[in-house]
């Protein structure tokens, strides 16, 4: 898909959205900023420091981080989403990975905690593999992790019988 089909498909909220947190965090529009601030302390002997001349920086800094704020959350949702959905296509399309995770950002919180804990016990699984290519789903970990304890229970029998 070319950038500039689906660049037309975007409203004009999104184009600026777009344009504008390119714009804003380009080196050029920090550079601007800071001009902007060494022309302002430059010019407090000129308005004596007085209050407005205060006013004038602290009213334009509020609005443009008010303004910054909502531009970059949307930037994010957007960028979050993107990345989401080419996360669900790996893992759909992956033979072996377990689709139960596909869309997995939609469910209540517990929930994902509850899958955390399998995979940081997935991850100790794998830290005892001699194997660093060594893989396992969930559900393989636990049944390996049963084997292991069945044979260490059986070298423990053996070993305690002589």
């Amino acid at each position: 898909m070319s950038n500039k089909s689906s660049n037309q498909r975007l409203s004009w909220s999104e184009r600026f959205a777009n344009r504008t947190t390119k714009i804003t965090g380009s080196t050029g529009a920090f550079i601007a900023a800071f001009v902007i601030v060494i022309v302002w302390a430059g010019t407090g002997p000129i308005f004596h420091y007085s209050e407005t001349w205060q006013l004038v920086i602290n009213t334009g800094t509020t609005i443009i981080t008010f303004l910054m704020v909502f531009l970059i959350q949307k930037s994010q949702n957007k960028d979050s989403l993107a990345i989401q959905l080419k996360l669900n296509e790996l893992v759909a399309a992956h033979e072996f990975a377990s689709n139960r995770l596909v869309d997995i950002e939609n469910i209540p919180e517990d929930e994902l905690k509850i899958i955390q804990k399998y995979y940081s016990h997935l991850s100790s699984l794998a830290k005892k593999d001699e194997s660093l290519q060594q893989s396992h789903s969930i559900e393989e970990a636990g049944r390996m992790d049963e084997l292991k304890e069945d044979r260490e229970r059986h070298i423990k029998k053996t070993h305690d019988k002589h």
